[in-house]
């Protein structure tokens, strides 16, 4: 783990997964994204190229260095593709069972050297380890969504994580240019405990009439210095998204904040996700994740 450049895995193809792999290759990693769904798989690729295609655009990429973060990325449907990778970051749906699963999988394929990262924000990591025959090298890592636009990183150990893993995990990530914070292996971290209310309440707001989803995200920029508006930012993480994960909170901890407003299951249930679905706060004709 002492090289610069790295062989990066991200298992998962959608919203987070593509975002982190985004983040992978602009670091210049050798990076595989990881689908058992070839069109899944396609957009996920697709969205990351779009992100940089869109860097170019805005004068932040030079046509090289897009060229050459692209050319870090390859997509697979197959796991035996991952057996060179010194990280892998995890970041499948919500599921438990499937996040174990993979990490089983895995042990028969990587190295033991490999780090085991999780991009859970409503399991346990000591849970998700549990999948593993090495729990010591598994540790949380919640990017903060959109990935490649958002800093922060939320690591949280598991009951078996090693002070080794841990502290290379937070090399690794200051090497991406993030900035971590620690947190406990509590359902919800640190961001989600606050952010899942607010966006429910922002939400609630617009049932309510209290303002337009324009005015509403106009005033949290404006007054709290967001870099997006609520609205903006759900229709980039995915109403399903907002609705498994507030859920999931919800029925670990039992609070009534985290249990998401009516507004939330019509929208799922008209198709209306956010910017991947064309539609959802707002409507899109660009529907890569980090459009413009």
């Amino acid at each position: 783990m002492n090289d610069r450049h790295k062989t990066v895995a991200v298992l998962g193809a959608g919203t987070m997964g593509s975002g982190i792999a985004t983040v992978m290759a602009r670091a210049g990693h050798r990076t595989f994204l990881y689908d058992v769904v070839e069109d899944n798989l396609q957009r996920g690729i697709d969205t990351v190229h779009g992100f940089f295609d869109n860097s170019v655009s805005k004068g932040k990429l030079t046509d090289d260095q897009a060229g050459a973060a692209k050319a870090s990325l390859e997509g697979t449907t197959d796991l035996q593709d991952l057996r060179d990778c010194d990280v892998v970051v995890e970041a499948v749906f919500e599921d438990l069972d499937l996040k174990k699963d993979l990490f089983g999988q895995l042990d028969e394929i990587v190295a033991e050297s490999t780090l085991f990262h999780t991009n859970t924000s409503t399991l346990s990591v000591t849970g998700i380890a549990s999948g593993s025959r090495h729990p010591e090298r598994v540790v949380g890592t919640h990017y903060c969504n959109p990935a490649p636009l958002m800093k922060l990183v939320e690591v949280a150990d598991g009951r078996h994580t090693a002070e080794g893993a841990h502290k290379a995990t937070e090399e690794f990530l200051t090497s991406l240019g993030k900035t971590s914070v620690v947190t406990k292996d509590r359902p919800g971290f640190i961001v989600n405990r606050f952010l899942i209310p607010w966006e429910n309440s922002c939400i609630g707001a617009l049932e309510a009439g209290l303002g337009t989803k324009e005015s509403i995200d106009a005033a949290v920029l404006g007054s709290l210095g967001h870099p997006m508006g609520p609205f903006r930012l759900l229709d980039i993480v995915g109403m399903d998204i907002h609705q498994q994960v507030a859920t999931r909170l919800y029925e670990q901890l039992r609070d009534p904040r985290f249990f998401p407003p009516p507004m939330v299951e019509r929208m799922v249930a008209a198709g209306d996700l956010g910017r991947k679905t064309g539609r959802g706060f707002y409507e899109y004709d660009d529907t890569r994740l980090f459009g413009s």
